[in-house]
């Protein structure tokens, strides 16, 4: 039985959900100067930042949890879900937790209680009667992992709505490996252009609201139904994607879906921009559905990547597509490289779809794996 989502948020680069999506229709990029760190001694001079400054008073961390209580917070009302009068449980998937905030601690004195490491306490600012909150620390594909347990508590009766999400903001200390393992500083994130220089970092949050389908009433209608979610832990390398590794995760959350390649009628790849992956997931795709297959677009040119988020954010702009039939292009991505020219790429503008369901990619370090397969409910 598919699990429905009933209610959602988003806070990138770009801004909140809806001008979110809406820039990236447009093909727009979020991506400006640095301002996490000395670029000169980081060797990075982009990334794609919130502009929240108004947000953090003086004198306080830059927390992550604070994008992530506005999401929870909008994506429950959305739902119209009360944590007071209902079993609630909320699922976090990050790949830092609050790291900056330890940074800033150490670097500048700046106070940190322990507790601010774990979501918690953000949660319960908004949503205090929720029965639990988990932290997952699962690298790039947390909050796909969080979706995955989210429909699992549901299914085993263990709440009666959960929450998954996911947030992650900018740190020096992941600015610092970008830093040293790319040849020269990349301008932005090209997912599977052939001048691409590398990946930088996005930050933002996401939540959704689950609900089992069948237990919806009256006129409470969900914006999509998730069919299923396939995880994979292949241990091939600490950095290094494995080709059978993503193709294991992918027939999973087929299986899991009950459909095969030939139903997938749009992807949202993980599409870092590196050296690595983008060639590794795209000849993930073509294994698994040929030449033929389905359209594939990425966001991170437009949102930078953002961790722990990236499962979630790409899944509700596929949502997005498949309700307004308009898939957005891959900003960044002007001449695709050799191993995915191949694969339907969407960039340049965007691409009418009647597609009814799309698998949404997301690949950690380790080999940490989460594909979704999720159908919109109609709107175009």
């Amino acid at each position: 039985m598919p699990t429905a989502i009933t209610g959602s948020a988003m806070i990138t680069c770009l801004g909140d959900l809806a001008e979110t999506l809406q820039a990236l229709r447009d093909g727009r990029s979020g991506v400006s100067p640095l301002r996490c760190g000395d670029p000169a001694k980081l060797n990075v001079a982009n990334g794609y930042s919130i502009d929240d400054d108004e947000e953090t008073p003086p004198g306080l961390p830059r927390l992550a949890g604070r994008w992530l209580a506005r999401c929870v917070e909008r994506a429950l009302k959305e739902a119209g879900v009360d944590p007071a009068r209902s079993r609630v449980a909320v699922l976090v998937g990050t790949g830092l937790r609050e790291l900056r905030a330890v940074e800033q601690w150490y670097a500048d004195g700046v106070p940190l209680r322990l507790a601010e490491l774990h979501f918690a306490e953000a949660v319960r600012s908004v949503a205090p009667d929720v029965t639990e909150v988990h932290t997952i620390a699962n690298a790039c594909a947390a909050s796909g992992y969080a979706l995955a347990l989210a429909a699992d508590m549901l299914e085993l009766g263990e709440a009666d709505a959960v929450v998954a999400a996911g947030c992650d903001t900018m740190t020096e200390s992941m600015l610092t490996m970008i830093g040293r393992v790319g040849a020269v500083r990349a301008d932005m994130v090209r997912p599977f252009d052939a001048d691409r220089d590398g990946v930088l970092l996005g930050e933002g949050a996401v939540a959704v609201v689950l609900e089992r389908a069948e237990r919806l009433t009256g006129d409470r209608r969900p914006s999509a139904l998730v069919h299923g979610v396939g995880l994979g832990c292949d241990a091939h390398h600490e950095t290094a994607p494995d080709r059978a590794g993503i193709v294991a995760t992918m027939r999973d959350a087929h299986e899991r879906a009950g459909v095969t390649p030939d139903d997938i009628g749009l992807v949202l790849a993980h599409g870092t921009s590196t050296a690595l992956n983008d060639p590794t997931e795209a000849g993930a795709l073509l294994e698994v559905f040929g030449t033929d297959g389905p359209p594939v677009t990425g966001i991170k040119g437009s949102v930078g990547h953002t961790s722990g988020g990236a499962a979630l954010m790409s899944l509700l702009v596929a949502v997005d597509a498949l309700r307004t039939g308009v898939v957005p292009p891959t900003a960044g991505l002007r001449r695709p490289d050799a191993e995915a020219e191949k694969l339907d790429l969407v960039y340049g503008e965007p691409r009418p779809s009647r597609a009814r369901l799309a698998q949404v990619n997301a690949f950690g370090f380790g080999g940490v794996n989460a594909v979704t397969v999720v159908e919109a409910c109609d709107e175009h």
